[in-house]
């Protein structure tokens, strides 16, 4: 028997299957733009992330600038290693954002254009954090550098004699003219004040004032350096705890003070920005490869 072949059945299941096909690339459609929205929806909070990100970089642009000279740092040119991290800071502030705003027309090399300046921006902190240690000791600013510097005798002349002329125990004495022994004892110092306007509690002499002290009968051990500080000790003016290891150390924790707080924000702002970057690149990506 012959098959029965109605043209009109025909025709409808032809319609019906390109309905449902239509059906399944209508649905693929909507699923394609749902995801396109949400890339988006996801793509504009981490372009603002970025954004705010660059505007503390450029905020400590002037502080950086407003503390070029700080403790006599500049006998060790460190206003010269500002100078480096500004101008750097700038760039970053600058490629961050054209970037961010340029991330669909350029995506690897944006990338790659924002990466070499951060790179360097960790770099330079942690070597400023300490992270490194025989390393360090080439890049300026970095506690390694900054001990072989202060314990350089050449630097250290020099060094001394602008602490002297800051008239930072001068100072001190005016400050504390009223002061009993106790009362001086229990004031906070800093540590150059600490280190280089009076002998070292080891050696236990008897205050006068802030800056004359009376010598007493008492042990010293020459191998220990900061016992070795009290025969260094005098009361003229122009001498003090100048040559002390205490008045280096104070020094050297004043200067380290400062450039750690540098290197810890030139690496925590590099770091988020590193991941902000890479996680718009990768979406970008997505998004291409989804189009």
């Amino acid at each position: 028997m012959a098959e029965n072949n109605n043209p009109a059945d025909t025709v409808a299941v032809t319609v019906a299957e390109e309905k449902n096909t239509a059906t399944k690339e209508d649905e693929e459609n909507t699923v394609t733009k749902d995801e396109a929205n949400g890339m988006k929806r996801v793509a504009f909070p981490l372009m603002l992330f970025s954004f705010i990100l660059s505007l503390p970089i450029l905020v400590s642009v002037f502080w950086l600038l407003s503390i070029r000279q700080l403790d006599c740092e500049d006998l060790l040119k460190l206003p010269k290693l500002q100078d480096r991290i500004v101008i750097v800071l700038i760039i970053v502030f600058l490629v961050s954002n054209v970037v961010v705003f340029l991330r669909a027309r350029m995506p690897m090399p944006g990338l790659i254009l924002v990466m070499v300046p951060l790179i360097m921006m960790v770099t330079v902190g942690l070597a400023l954090m300490g992270v490194y240690k025989m390393e360090s000791s080439t890049i300026p600013g970095s506690p390694v550098w900054l001990k072989m510097k202060v314990h350089d005798n050449n630097y250290w002349n020099d060094i001394k004699s602008c602490i002297y002329r800051t008239r930072t125990c001068q100072d001190l004495v005016s400050k504390s003219y009223f002061l009993q022994a106790y009362d001086f004892t229990t004031t906070k110092l800093s540590p150059i004040e600490s280190g280089c306007c009076k002998p070292p509690p080891i050696c236990d002499m008897e205050y006068v004032n802030a800056t004359f002290w009376r010598k007493g009968d008492v042990a010293i051990d020459s191998s220990n350096p900061y016992d070795s500080d009290c025969d260094l000790w005098e009361n003229e003016e122009n001498t003090l705890c100048y040559d002390c290891q205490a008045c280096k150390e104070g020094f050297l924790r004043t200067l380290h003070s400062k450039w750690l707080k540098i290197g810890i924000f030139l690496t925590v702002m590099a770091l988020l920005l590193i991941l902000s970057h890479l996680l718009l690149f990768v979406l970008n990506m997505w998004e291409r490869h989804r189009g």
